[in-house]
């Protein structure tokens, strides 16, 4: 009786919303400490990544892009769009803006990454797990973007972490799925011919499934980099700096001009971003 009056109201309704308030009021009770230095050191880590990227010149900053491209895609036409997007921003006036945002996606890029890709790895080789874990995936990328936003304003305050740990659990996802998809994908003729020659798991891992599964961990890199500046606008809602605060403010004050203008901003960081890291299957 007095589990039914905890969790389910007379008129039938279960308390859910209710219940998950308690379990992060009970977070910030017992690991409030924990959670300003997670703050801390994270803001500290995106000041001084974004230090980095807006001390040289934005011109210096754009031909460095520019080499990346070269050296990562070997193709001029890659090389050119990429110039061309950033001077663009920079004509624009949004050059800070976009550093960072840029700050931003690299610390969800390696989060993600870095979680993805072995949860992904253990999935594959395990069907079982991630079959139990397809639902949670499922929900994470289902429930609307902005509920994220909710805890983690009152796990870690307004700013640039609220936003990037949103980020990161939006984002997740997607490398796990197309890394187990990668690894699972490997052909049973290469395992069998590695297996053969005497290769360990350790080598069968290395030397066979991540080389054959690079093209789909590469989508997946690419994946969480389109999806994370797809969040710029929504952390501008929780004080992140980047993109998204002319985008918020363009909607406060029915700007289309403003609207348009940093959206078009975005869109040319997106597709430099795309053309910089994308890897086409047939390499």
């Amino acid at each position: 009786m007095a589990w039914n009056t905890d969790w389910i109201k007379d008129d039938g309704k279960i308390l859910i919303g209710k219940k998950i308030a308690a379990v992060f009021d009970w977070m910030t009770e017992a690991f409030g400490g924990f959670f300003d230095l997670l703050e801390t050191v994270l803001s500290t880590s995106i000041d001084g990544v974004l230090a980095a990227l807006q001390f040289p010149p934005s011109y210096l900053m754009v031909a460095l892009f520019a080499a990346l491209t070269w050296l990562l895609q070997r193709s001029p036409t890659r090389v050119i769009i990429v110039s061309l997007c950033f001077l663009y921003t920079i004509n624009q006036g949004y050059w800070e803006e976009v550093t960072e945002s840029l700050a931003l996606i690299l610390f969800a890029g390696v989060f993600c990454m870095g979680v993805g890709i072995p949860v992904g790895i253990y999935a594959a080789h395990r069907p079982k797990v991630f079959q139990a874990i397809l639902p949670v995936l499922d929900m994470m990328q289902t429930i609307p973007t902005f509920v994220y936003l909710i805890p983690m304003i009152v796990l870690f305050g307004i700013g640039m972490v609220p936003g990037l740990v949103a980020t990161f659990i939006f984002v997740l996802a997607a490398p796990i799925r197309l890394t187990q998809l990668g690894v699972s994908s490997t052909p049973v003729a290469l395992i069998e011919a590695a297996e053969a020659f005497g290769a360990t798991k350790r080598q069968l891992l290395w030397k066979v499934e991540l080389p054959s599964a690079l093209p789909q961990i590469m989508a997946g890199l690419n994946q969480t980099i389109m999806l994370s500046l797809s969040m710029v606008v929504i952390a501008a809602l929780v004080g992140a700096d980047g993109l998204g605060v002319p985008v918020v403010r363009a909607l406060n004050s029915v700007n289309a001009g403003l609207g348009f203008e940093s959206g078009l901003v975005i869109v040319a960081v997106a597709i430099a971003l795309d053309r910089m890291l994308r890897v086409e299957a047939s390499t």
